[in-house]
């Protein structure tokens, strides 16, 4: 005698899951049809979740959500291969009600993305391809290397100065020329250990140097293929590691529709707040890409010393306004043209793009 067995099938069905990412576990929250149907812990696996999702609802869809964090993409790729619709969100951008800001915990947080994501309210950031993420991880660890040799200096200045020897000002964010580390390693001290002192900060300084140097040899090497950056070297401002760095960072500038939701991806803009008829001007947004607004407004300063027309439009803006707040409509302008010269692929011609 045969047996009849009803099996369960979801065919045509959608599962929300919000996941809240850790090195060592997931906290999870399945959603469906605006139901939460199940919350649980597991190992940080996603063939286990989509093992997990099989066993208790075969045939269904299954949509999934996790912030931006310290696991990059490696997550939502395997997600993809394994069939799931996968999106990586803004933590900043997932709506959050007051009673989940005060009891926040990793339960909350994944229950919270599941019902978001099943209500439609997420909108995922931009996943770059292994290729671009890999240039990109180059052009964060040059700049890295940048900034390391500046706090070096910085260093060796203060340490100069509270032995009663003077650099020119501003000279810790310049250049320091062959000539210029061997004046300071030739400088006696009263003290032998302050001389050892020295000696310890610029070796660093000089093994630094090197490792920047090789750096921005395989730069070079990276970006001789890539004609957007030769193309936004022509700008007035823009050197090759600038160059380099917005590539990698925004990758694909025809994802942002205009150049309003481009400067505010950066950071560009105001943070206001309005209230009846009255807007405040709180100074610039806490939210932006710290790997792009400062190096924008660096290239902003080299801009109004080196193109005619961004030194006058600085000129006639410092008329009514501080130094501080026209650099930064000079680096919207320069953005401007960045933009123009990325989106027509051709080179920027002085004074044409205003």
């Amino acid at each position: 005698m045969s047996r009849k067995t009803n099996m369960l099938d979801f065919e045509g069905q959608v599962f929300n899951i919000g996941i809240d990412t850790h090195k060592s576990n997931w906290k999870v929250t399945v959603r469906q049809n605006s139901m939460e149907l199940k919350k649980f812990s597991m190992n940080p696996e996603p063939l286990e979740l989509l093992s997990y999702m099989s066993k208790h609802y075969p045939g269904g869809r299954y949509r999934s959500v996790y912030e931006a964090g310290f696991s990059g993409y490696w997550i939502h790729r395997s997600l993809s291969e394994l069939g799931i619709d996968n999106i990586i969100i803004n933590p900043s951008d997932v709506p959050t009600t007051h009673k989940e800001k005060d009891r926040k915990s990793d339960g909350v947080d994944s229950a919270k993305l599941s019902r978001e994501l099943e209500n439609g309210s997420l909108t995922g950031i931009y996943i770059p391809t292994m290729e671009q993420e890999s240039i990109r991880a180059l052009a964060r660890l040059a700049r890295q290397y940048s900034k390391r040799s500046t706090q070096v200096k910085t260093r060796i200045t203060s340490f100069l100065d509270v032995n009663g020897v003077r650099l020119a000002e501003g000279l810790q964010y310049s250049y320091w020329s062959k000539n210029h580390i061997k004046w300071i390693s030739e400088l006696e001290f009263k003290l032998p250990v302050n001389r050892y002192i020295l000696d310890k900060h610029l070796q660093e300084l000089q093994h630094i140097r090197g490792m920047r140097l090789e750096l921005l040899r395989k730069v070079r090497e990276c970006s001789r293929n890539i004609l957007t950056v030769r193309l936004l070297r022509s700008i007035p401002g823009i050197g090759l590691t600038v160059a380099f760095i917005l590539y990698t960072e925004l990758m694909d500038i025809r994802r942002f529709e205009s150049e309003d939701p481009l400067a505010s991806y950066i950071g560009l803009v105001p943070s206001t707040a309005s209230t009846n008829d009255k807007e405040h001007n709180k100074g610039m947004t806490q939210r932006h890409s710290r790997y792009l607004r400062y190096i924008l407004i660096e290239a902003a300063w080299i801009a109004v010393r080196r193109d005619p027309a961004m030194t006058l439009a600085f000129s006639k803006l410092t008329k009514r306004m501080s130094k501080t707040r026209a650099i930064i409509r000079i680096a919207k302008k320069l953005l401007k043209r960045i933009r123009w010269v990325w989106l027509h692929q051709k080179e920027y011609v002085t004074a044409i793009v205003e």
